[in-house]
């Protein structure tokens, strides 16, 4: 079907509208009565959406990040910048490399989102029928797009070579380092979408006459989860707070333990490295093996299919992460953080390139690696520092990416597998998360503190796309 419109821009209303979803609250996983108390008592929250919000709505993802300010401050003033800001890419283009973005995940969230925003912004509206309506040189993005979202170690200086040789559909380097940034933006997002069960936008203004994509299946059944495989899983013995305040208790010595033997020996540099290749190769097999056995088929089979609404933005819809796990045809290169960081090699390159983003992302990341309360559940004065970077490195980790300092045994100590389950998911296709993963792990934990694991994934995941990017620019430059 053909979408038709005109390509007038809309006025942006920069009075602030929260939208009124389908189900209740703005997440199917947290009760909505905890993210509405954080964004009662924060006028901050409601300054941020006013000063950089590019919708002028308090929408479902801002309301659930809100739960930690001092990041959605970080967050929104990154998006804002790549959104809205001078940079080398016109405004329309980059929604619509939003919306490649989000397609990879099948997120209909985000792409309604970027629809809007792109007829908002003066986009041509015939774009809206898929990627045989755009020029060349945005179809040319398709395979680092697609490499990006699912296998960034495949990424090489060949690929940046062919996007920026001469002729009519060539690509500067500004405006690749622009196009990659929001790429890796949005696929991260994406898993903050689907990890935090965000639910659908309603509001009548957002389609601007155009049809919204359907919500895919497996976004109301497995999301909301109000079926019978979630509510028969939790009311199952082994879900009992006994259960979890011993869970609790076990992490926290753990830590404590870990504290104390990293005081007493350090491993070798040899031993450091078996750690970090058993860890790379038993993480293959986190998800295959346990969700299948674990969840019944019903819960996989909605998101094979990919509706024609969503597939229209992407090619080779079939290609993702999982496949490298199951076939086991590649091998996972390490790449050695030391020899490509993003502080001594990826921020400037970026900021060379692309010029403040580089700052923001940095002061994005860190903010989110440092972010703390000293807080675990129901314990205070609690250094959570090794948790924070076990979470980031896990993911680093999937991604091939080995940090030379750090002992991967710590991972296996502190994440538990119903835990390793849910991150895998969420990082590599969290068009499959549900309820049922979210709240299997932790259960003694706050709902915020489980949106703050959220944050962690999300960037660390953004962090490992550039640098496989970033990376293969800085080869093409040398």
């Amino acid at each position: 079907m053909r979408i038709k419109g005109s390509k007038e821009t809309l006025r942006l209303d920069k009075r602030i509208r929260v939208s009124q979803p389908l189900t209740r609250g703005p997440s199917a996983f947290i009760p909505e009565k905890e993210v509405a108390q954080a964004n009662t008592v924060d006028e901050r929250t409601n300054f941020l959406v006013e000063e950089y919000s590019t919708s002028g709505r308090l929408d479902n993802i801002t309301q659930v990040m809100s739960l930690h300010t001092q990041y959605l401050e970080s967050f929104l003033r990154s998006q804002f910048y790549m959104l809205r800001m001078d940079g080398p890419l016109p405004l329309p283009h980059r929604h619509y490399i939003a919306i490649m973005a989000a397609a990879r995940h099948q997120c209909s969230y985000l792409i309604n989102m970027h629809v809007d925003e792109f007829l908002k912004t003066g986009g041509i509206a015939e774009w809206l029928n898929g990627l045989e309506y755009v020029p060349q040189r945005l179809k040319n993005l398709n395979e680092i797009n697609k490499l990006l979202a699912h296998r960034p170690w495949l990424i090489t200086k060949e690929h940046i070579q062919k996007l920026v040789k001469t002729g009519e559909n060539n690509w500067s380097l500004p405006e690749l380092v622009h196009a990659v940034v929001l790429l890796a933006h949005y696929h991260a997002l994406a898993s903050f979408v689907f990890g935090s069960g965000i639910n659908p936008e309603r509001d009548p203004e957002i389609s601007n006459g155009f049809r919204l994509i359907s919500v895919n299946n497996f976004c109301v059944c497995d999301l909301a989860n109000d079926n019978n495989i979630e509510n028969a899983s939790l009311t199952g013995g082994n879900f009992g707070i006994v259960d979890s305040l011993s869970e609790l208790e076990a992490l926290m010595e753990r830590m404590k333990r870990l504290q104390e033997e990293r005081e007493d020996e350090e491993a070798s540099q040899e031993e450091m490295t078996t750690r970090f290749e058993k860890e790379k190769k038993e993480s293959l097999f986190v998800v295959s093996g346990d969700t299948l056995h674990s969840f019944p088929h019903s819960d996989f089979e909605d998101d094979m299919i990919i509706t024609s609404d969503v597939s229209r933005y992407i090619e080779d819809p079939g290609f993702g992460y999982e496949d490298f796990a199951r076939r086991g045809e590649e091998h996972l290169p390490t790449f050695r953080a030391q020899d490509y960081t993003w502080e001594n090699h990826g921020f400037s390159l970026v900021n060379r390139l692309y010029s403040d983003i580089g700052h923001l992302l940095d002061e994005k990341f860190r903010m989110v690696y440092n972010l703390t309360y000293n807080t675990m559940a129901t314990h205070e004065d609690v250094d959570t520092t090794m948790l924070r970077r076990a979470l980031f490195n896990y993911v680093h980790c999937m991604f091939g990416i080995r940090y030379d300092d750090y002992d991967y045994g710590e991972v296996n100590q502190l994440l538990e597998r119903s835990l390793k389950v849910y991150i895998k998911t969420v990082t590599c296709y969290p068009e499959r998360t549900t309820k049922r993963m979210y709240d299997s792990y932790w259960r003694q934990f706050k709902h915020s503190e489980k949106v703050h694991v959220n944050l962690l994934l999300m960037e660390a995941r953004m962090q490992a796309e550039l640098l496989y990017a970033l990376r293969a620019i800085t080869r093409h430059l040398t």
